[in-house]
């Protein structure tokens, strides 16, 4: 039984409880854009994005504290190497039942992207239409682990913690588990590129120019492999956070994407 599309609340999955909180029509009445936060986010740290995503689109949207963020429960530490598979495969699923989810979009950011992909690459779910991937990683970059290593530094030197505690209930649980998992010396060898050969809805990918965790290889890397549709919107002036660095863009880019991916649903001619 799912629960009540109410503005937020806790829900269970994966033998957890989560943190969520919902905006814009319930999923009777329309698809679901589901949110799904990078390594250090949290419902939170969308900021207005949710709200202005379902004002763009008119459609629902869906945010979730993945365990170990936010108001969620701490995850169990060392967090596994393929902790990204885990969550899509073991945790995204009960999630979507949970609000009883209809239609969606799935839209990830970083962390989250790679768990969108995995989740429509890995998961028979006919619920989920498409995919928008914000800054996704299938494998491991230099450049992207220098900067975990320097978040380390900002982390254990600085005053990344104390930045993080307004957002998360145990910082340590929230940073740890992220930058251990991706500093361990394994983790280099870490991919999941081989999701891709298996899409089979829509795809837009969104990336900044001057992402400091990840290069154009990652976006090239899914148009090159997908066997379906792939847009791809490469903005300037934008890092990492391309809905915070490029808001309107992002905002707009996704409104068109869903928009068009409906219409051709609706229409009868959806892939």
């Amino acid at each position: 039984m799912s629960a009540a599309w109410v503005a937020s609340g806790k829900l269970n999955a994966g033998g957890k409880s989560l943190e969520y909180a919902c905006f814009g029509p319930p999923p009777r009445e329309a698809a679901t854009l589901v949110l799904l936060h990078e390594g250090l986010g949290c419902v939170a740290l969308w900021r207005d994005f949710p709200q202005a995503l379902a004002q763009a689109t008119g459609l629902g949207v869906f945010v979730y504290s993945r365990a170990g963020y936010g108001q969620s429960d701490p995850a169990e530490l060392p967090r596994p190497l393929n902790y990204m598979t885990l969550e899509a495969t073991d945790v995204l699923g009960a999630v979507l039942d949970s609000v009883g989810i209809q239609q969606a979009v799935l839209v990830g950011h970083s962390d989250g992207a790679t768990i969108a992909a995995i989740y429509a690459g890995s998961v028979p779910d006919y619920r989920v239409r498409g995919i928008v991937l914000m800054a996704p990683h299938f494998f491991t970059e230099d450049i992207g682990l220098a900067e975990i290593a320097k978040a380390k530094i900002a982390y254990e030197q600085g005053d990344l913690r104390a930045s993080l505690a307004k957002y998360h209930n145990d910082p340590d649980n929230a940073f740890y588990g992220w930058n251990n998992a991706w500093l361990s010396p394994e983790f280099k060898e870490w991919n999941v590129a081989d999701v891709i050969d298996h899409l089979r809805i829509p795809t837009l990918a969104i990336q900044g120019k001057g992402d400091q965790y990840g290069t154009l290889a990652q976006i090239e890397e899914l148009e090159t492999r997908a066997y379906s549709p792939v847009e791809a919107v490469v903005l300037d002036a934008c890092r990492h956070i391309p809905f915070l660095g490029q808001p309107e863009a992002v905002e707009t880019a996704i409104a068109d994407f869903c928009s068009r991916l409906f219409e051709l649903e609706n229409a009868g001619s959806a892939p």
